[in-house]
């Protein structure tokens, strides 16, 4: 796999776990109902947006998180936000990708340009909306062109943009942590900005795993929707870690180690995090001894 093309052993059939009595069916339209509304509000307020840098620059950023909160709360999702607020200015948004949820969650902290596949761009609606909400689109199938991607995210970070990134480049379950990969931190390092490491945790209202809302492997973005609409308090957990400031780390390998929320898992250990058994030919109890398949991350979706 290329720079811009890791990938993640989670798949739903092994790490989603059922989340006690699901809500009613009618309750569940109803948050749908909630949430495609303030989608679609969230539309018609587009065409407010004059470009870079704040990306909303016709809307407060203030109001762009409100959206975003109410987005994950119309989906039957408790937020909760702690940390200090990120700094005005450039800045390199990262956190470990978990969901789809992700998105809103990021963006209620701080508004800012998304890297995103360039597939997306290719995409009836979903595609002209990102390019219009300043989304930064990048070749992940082209490791020439990390070069050239690398400038134009130094670039945006120099304008005063914030970019958000997952430098995991796949989502993981959320027991399990993939790799924060180094090359977007070359862009940070060559624009000479702050990076704000967020970390981003689901589970359920009485402790129990919040695995529901995890988008992973063959997962479709409507059986998630569905899923995460039908699960009975899901609370989503984002926490604003301290700021790594410019030239606090020399070079893209340290800077991405400490902007790593939590510790990676490798792949083989997969399993025994989850489950403790593997379906297909590493069936079976007992430790693992094998790796675990990779999922390929280059099937389309509606996430960056």
């Amino acid at each position: 796999m290329g720079g811009w093309q890791p990938g993640a052993p989670c798949t739903p059939g092994a790490c989603v776990e059922k989340a006690g009595t699901p809500v009613a069916v009618p309750r569940a339209l109803l948050r749908l109902a909630a949430l495609t509304a303030l989608v679609l509000a969230g539309i018609a307020l587009l065409p407010l947006a004059r470009g870079c840098p704040g990306l909303r620059g016709g809307i407060p950023a203030d109001w762009t998180g409100r959206w975003c909160r109410a987005i994950v709360r119309a989906a039957g999702v408790r937020v909760g936000i702690t940390g200090a607020a990120p700094p005005a200015g450039g800045l390199l948004l990262v956190a470990n990708h978990v969901s789809w949820l992700d998105i809103p969650l990021l963006t209620a902290v701080r508004p800012a340009r998304m890297l995103a596949k360039s597939e997306i761009r290719r995409w009836p609606v979903a595609g002209a909306l990102a390019g219009r909400g300043g989304a930064l689109f990048i070749e992940r199938d082209r490791l020439r062109a990390l070069p050239e991607t690398v400038d134009r995210i130094s670039g945006a970070l120099r304008t005063g943009a914030a970019v958000t990134a997952f430098p995991e480049g796949s989502t993981w379950c959320g027991r399990a942590h993939g790799r924060f990969h180094r090359a977007v931190f070359q862009a940070a390092l060559d624009a000479g900005v702050p990076v704000q490491p967020v970390r981003l945790r689901y589970r359920q209202r009485d402790g129990g795993s919040g695995t529901a809302a995890a988008f992973v492997g063959e997962d479709t973005f409507l059986a998630s929707l569905w899923r995460v609409a039908r699960t009975r308090g899901l609370v989503a957990e984002v926490e604003v870690r301290p700021v790594i400031p410019p030239g606090a780390h020399l070079d893209r390998r340290a800077l991405a180690h400490a902007a790593q929320p939590a510790v990676p898992q490798p792949a083989w250990t997969h399993a025994t995090l989850v489950t403790g058994v593997l379906h297909g030919p590493y069936a079976g109890p007992g430790p693992v001894t094998a790796p675990v398949p990779r999922v390929p991350a280059d099937r389309p979706r509606l996430r960056a």
